[in-house]
């Protein structure tokens, strides 16, 4: 065979493409994958989202108005995006200007003045943020004029007083980046503040908890609930979080434990740290919960007394109008707050306004602009995910709140200009009629016909001629 070969290249034949074919199952992510594993015994740990292409909003189009349907006037008729949140039980509902929220991001993971930056946008756009894991710093709780707080498996940082402080409360059962699993913060990121906030030493690696320490079941949870409803005299919404698994059905246990607003997280969903097992192979897709949700709130006859707020991968205005499409109340996200701060951008920018490149930062990590996911690891190159005090600084928080603000504005105008081609006067009135889906697979996961069609995988017959 090898004298065949250098037979047919002496003769000039051109290179077997074999040669530098990859192999499907073994391809250079796999080889680097079991090479790693085989040097160090050790699994991958890192941040941000699910990198394998997964079913997701892209794969939906809207039927925008025209004969069948009228349009809205560009923006000479009103469409409505106020956003109600809470009204099963509290005596305070959350009211936003948008539906669309900042998700728990925890000081920690994200340094003080990103908190802070994040807080101020919130406010200035009239929606709200949330503290994430290891309590709620005073900068965030100053910034934010509706803020939530979470309650994690941890409880790091937990305090009753915050809680009475905050203008909601969020029960994290789980994370769509990590169902199942806690959260993790190297011990880099442990700084006094932060080791202080979490009652925990300096310097050392923390693994949160992968559930509630006072609870073995959806019972446990009533309980919680309850004692929560009674330390803020029933004025403040109870939200509950679960990350995309076994959704229908937890969401009715969630119902059925007395939430007044049901978050859900799918595996686009992003995270500070966590191996990368649990990143790309556990939970389901943000497309396919959102569906499950919405069927388990009208099994009950819920929807619309239980808002249901979806987040996971959702980046445009366009995947938000999907998403209410769909029958979600609101959307949060994170990953697309911390790249609207300057996450893998080329540079960070002075107080002066001047840009300094970050390029040799990246480098650094091994990474670049655009590829890096390093998070966990303290050594931002942008000053987001750090506690470094020099780091730290190329974070000017009225810089990134301007650009956080800028970017919610982008959304909100992106969302109500699509509900406007739709036809609507409110965001809230868009819905799966208005949806077509590109492919079988997302046809079934969102239950929509298929464009051109009206067949629905698994729900109708596919009708002869189509």
């Amino acid at each position: 065979m090898a004298a065949h070969q250098a037979d047919a290249a002496a003769a000039g034949a051109p290179p077997h493409r074999l040669r530098t074919e990859e192999s499907w199952g073994y391809d250079r992510r796999n080889i680097d994958y079991i090479q790693h594993a085989a040097a160090t015994g050790l699994y991958e740990i890192r941040g941000m989202g699910a990198k394998r292409h997964l079913p997701h909003f892209d794969d939906l189009l809207f039927l925008g108005a025209s004969l069948s349907r009228y349009p809205l006037e560009g923006y000479r008729e009103r469409c409505s995006t106020r956003t109600i949140l809470g009204t099963r039980y509290a005596k305070r509902p959350i009211e936003l200007a948008m539906p669309i929220t900042i998700a728990g991001m925890s000081f920690g993971s994200l340094s003080a003045r990103v908190k802070e930056a994040l807080g101020r946008a919130a406010t200035e756009a009239g929606t709200s943020t949330t503290t994430g894991d290891g309590g709620m710093t005073e900068e965030e709780r100053r910034s934010s004029k509706t803020l939530v707080y979470q309650c994690l498996p941890s409880r790091y940082g937990f305090n009753p007083d915050d809680v009475r402080r905050a203008d909601a409360i969020e029960i994290v059962i789980g994370q769509g980046a990590k169902p199942g699993g806690g959260g993790m913060l190297l011990g880099q990121k442990v700084n006094p503040r932060v080791a202080a906030m979490r009652t925990l030493p300096a310097g050392i690696d923390q693994r949160s908890a992968c559930r509630h320490p006072d609870w073995t079941g959806p019972d446990d949870l009533v309980i919680k609930i309850q004692e929560l409803r009674e330390i803020t005299d029933w004025e403040k919404p109870i939200y509950v979080k679960i990350g995309a698994t076994r959704v229908f059905n937890d969401v009715k246990l969630c119902v059925h434990a007395g939430a007044d607003v049901i978050v859900v997280d799918g595996m686009q969903g992003g995270t500070a740290a966590t191996q990368t097992v649990f990143i790309e192979h556990i939970g389901i897709p943000t497309l396919a919960a959102v569906r499950q949700a919405v069927d388990a709130l009208e099994d009950l006859n819920m929807r619309g007394k239980v808002q249901l707020v979806v987040s996971g991968g959702i980046r445009s205005g366009a995947d938000i109008a999907k998403a209410l499409a769909m029958g979600a109340d609101a959307v949060a996200i994170g990953q697309g707050m911390l790249v609207a701060l300057g996450c893998n951008s080329e540079s960070w920018v002075r107080p002066d306004g001047r840009h300094v490149s970050a390029v040799a930062d990246y480098a650094t990590l091994g990474t670049a602009p655009g590829y890096c996911h390093h998070c966990h690891t303290g050594r931002c190159p942008v000053g987001l995910t750090t506690q470094d005090a020099a780091l730290e600084l190329r974070l000017e928080p009225a810089i990134g709140a301007r650009r956080v603000r800028n970017y919610l504005k982008t959304l909100n105008m992106e969302l109500a200009t699509v509900a406007r081609a739709c036809g609507k006067q409110d965001v809230h009135h868009l819905e799966k009629e208005d949806l077509v889906a590109l492919t079988v697979e997302a046809a079934a996961m969102a239950g929509v016909p298929l464009a051109g069609t009206s067949w629905i995988p698994g729900v109708a017959r596919r009708p002869e001629g189509d």
